[in-house]
């Protein structure tokens, strides 16, 4: 089946993968359909993320790639409205200008969501309803 990951600076040396890091793991978003992976990728980019590309790959190859980067996989089924995190991370383990980075795990407070930032993700999805 193919489906459509996020990646920045995709197709050179400096390649990275859009993952959401939450209780100490990082988990890649695989979605299912490319449009839902494009309002992904723009709700990103609302948050000044660097511009993600989403590219298109067999399901087994990415989570063969997961297994063994360290990463958590997890399939966005077709139709799901998956909203990116209020917060992110203050360090990434990825640099879109090709400087090595080195991983900061989060703080316990850093991997949890508050109450208020589950409640604002409810009302912006209960908006799109």
């Amino acid at each position: 089946m193919q489906v459509y990951v996020l990646l920045f600076n995709a197709g050179t040396d400096n390649e990275g993968i859009h993952s959401l890091q939450a209780n100490g793991k990082n988990t890649v978003l695989i979605f299912e359909d490319a449009d839902d992976a494009t309002r992904f990728a723009l709700m990103l980019e609302a948050q000044d993320f660097p511009s993600p590309t989403v590219e298109e790959f067999d399901q087994r190859d990415i989570e063969e790639f997961c297994a063994e980067a360290g990463f958590e996989a997890k399939l966005v089924a077709s139709g799901a409205l998956m909203v990116p995190p209020e917060n992110s991370v203050d360090q990434t383990a990825w640099d879109p200008d090709g400087n090595a980075v080195e991983e900061v795990p989060p703080t316990a407070d850093e991997s949890r969501l508050s109450n208020q930032e589950l409640d604002s993700i409810r009302q912006q999805l209960e908006k799109l309803l």
